[in-house]
């Protein structure tokens, strides 16, 4: 079983891999950051579309296609919106909102030939924001929204 888990070379991310390869299945981890080198890797800047399109495929092709993706990658910049710069307050929407949505959008034509699963990653800063969390708690509440309105989550159906 070939597993894409995106932030697994720290955190979530990290425990996820190890966890996947525990249990004997392949994880194939796309960072900012190289991981651990027992794990196959790509790095790519989820807050760059096309990094982390690149970064799906090179990891599904190499592997010979994908069966899971976690999406555990997040970043924050804390503060309220007004204390934190724009620049670092739309990073943190892009790498954990939208680089989730690359990343499974990219790797949704392998997931469908395996009939292969999702797991998004949020928080509970997603349901229940801080001020002082401005950034993350919104890119959260996108990262929910983005799951709960997916189609597939249907009884029935993956990918």
């Amino acid at each position: 079983m070939n597993v894409l888990i995106t932030g697994g070379a720290s955190g979530l991310g990290l425990a996820t891999a190890e966890a996947v390869e525990k249990e004997g299945w392949k994880a194939l981890v796309v960072d900012v950051r190289a991981p651990d080198q027992r794990f196959e890797h790509v790095t790519a800047d989820l807050a760059d579309r096309a990094e982390a399109e690149r970064a799906v495929r090179e990891l599904a092709e190499r592997a010979g296609g994908l069966d899971a993706v976690v999406t555990a990658a997040g970043i924050d910049a804390c503060g309220r919106l007004e204390d934190v710069p724009a620049d670092d307050w739309e990073r943190v929407i892009k790498v954990n909102l939208l680089g989730t949505a690359s990343v499974v959008r990219a790797a949704l034509p392998y997931l469908k030939h395996t009939r292969g699963k999702v797991v998004t990653c949020a928080s509970t800063l997603g349901l229940r924001p801080l001020s002082d969390a401005s950034a993350y708690s919104a890119s959260k509440f996108g990262v929910v929204g983005f799951t709960r309105g997916w189609p597939s989550r249907r009884a029935g159906r993956s990918g």
